[in-house]
């Protein structure tokens, strides 16, 4: 590791200064598209507007001998589209495989002005995220850029969960994390053959009441993530990153898409990958706080002044640790709302008729 010292210098001659603190725009859902599909390219314009995140995929889900397509049609959109105030990133292939130098080296050189984030998948430890910090400062002094690149890492191997604080600190690049909840249940040998949402044989029962072992037994279906989001969430909140839901593949079940992403978004999470247009809704409802509870938030935070002490609310006892909590609550509302005008306006009317 290197000297707390040195930790924010450039790691090439020429490199942009790295950040101290990461930007924190709205992400609530990052939406993955394949660039070398040229029906889903030309919905990039139109789709920009509705997303925070736009994301360029280069890895899985694109066939090997499109991985050049891939890559080609993701510069020639970047440097066609105005996205306006969303952001653009792109998930290159993995470090292990043959097409990933390729990846950073065209995308760097050719639009690093226009992006945001380079997500890295499979990331085992610290080494990988060491790897292409220096490589990306290696690049954007050769391509003049004034503004460093981010990184953020997804979590879909088990030694990845396993040394996962090391890469949420492993660099000033790193802007935040994902879960990959498929690789990573093929690599814990987990037994379920869905992408991400839970299985229903990963269950509790209730206790037996009589002597039949069947009869009014209540079972209730688990979170098969709810450990690994919680890790997650804390290692981001540790090193000052954001931590992500990743993806929700049973695209025809929106409920469940929305119960996933609120079990994340409840835990800490800012945000999930959009697979589908019909996703984008359900990240941007879930992410965002609800009218009601920013209203409560924004009251509490008004009665208790100064943000110390204790007052008693509706029959609730509130002190400085329900400041803090509320204070989590409304700054995500001020933020989303700065560039929501329908949003602002909901939340205005929920605190209004709150007071």
């Amino acid at each position: 590791m290197r000297s707390p010292k040195d930790f924010f210098a450039p790691l090439a001659v020429g490199a942009p200064e790295p950040l101290r603190q990461i930007p924190v725009p709205p992400s609530r859902m990052i939406h993955f598209f394949d660039p070398s599909n040229e029906k889903m390219a030309a919905k990039v314009p139109d789709i920009a507007k509705k997303v925070d995140v736009l994301l360029g995929n280069l890895e899985d889900a694109v066939r090997a001998d499109r991985k050049e397509a891939a890559r080609n049609g993701l510069v020639a959109i970047a440097k066609s589209t105005d996205f306006g105030k969303t952001q653009l990133w792109t998930r290159v292939n993995s470090l292990d495989s043959p097409w990933v130098l390729d990846d950073l080296i065209t995308l760097v050189t050719e639009i690093g002005d226009k992006l945001d984030v380079i997500m890295v998948p499979k990331v085992e430890g610290a080494q990988d995220i060491h790897y292409v910090d220096r490589l990306l400062a290696q690049l954007e002094a050769r391509a003049g850029l004034t503004k460093p690149l981010l990184v953020h890492a997804i979590l879909e191997t088990a030694s990845g969960v396993a040394n996962v604080e090391e890469i949420a600190g492993a660099s000033p690049r790193m802007q935040g994390i994902s879960l990959g909840p498929a690789d990573l249940a093929a690599s814990r040998r987990m037994k379920t053959t869905r992408v991400g949402g839970g299985h229903p044989g990963y269950l509790v029962r209730t206790d037996p009441t009589g002597e039949d072992l069947n009869e009014g037994r209540t079972t209730y279906q688990q979170d098969l993530w709810h450990y690994t989001v919680a890790r997650m969430v804390d290692a981001c909140a540790a090193n000052g990153i954001l931590p992500y839901y990743g993806p929700f593949g049973d695209i025809r079940d929106v409920v469940a898409c929305e119960d996933q992403f609120r079990n994340a978004f409840l835990l800490g999470c800012v945000g999930a990958w959009s697979l589908h247009p019909v996703q984008i809704d359900i990240a941007k409802k879930v992410f965002s706080p609800s009218p009601e509870d920013v209203a409560w938030a924004r009251r509490v935070i008004a009665e208790m002044g100064d943000g110390t002490g204790a007052v008693m609310i509706d029959g609730k006892m509130q002190d400085d640790a329900s400041v803090k909590q509320c204070r989590v609550v409304a700054e995500l509302a001020d933020a989303l709302a700065a560039d929501d005008p329908e949003l602002a306006a909901a939340y205005d009317a929920a605190t209004k008729e709150a007071s």
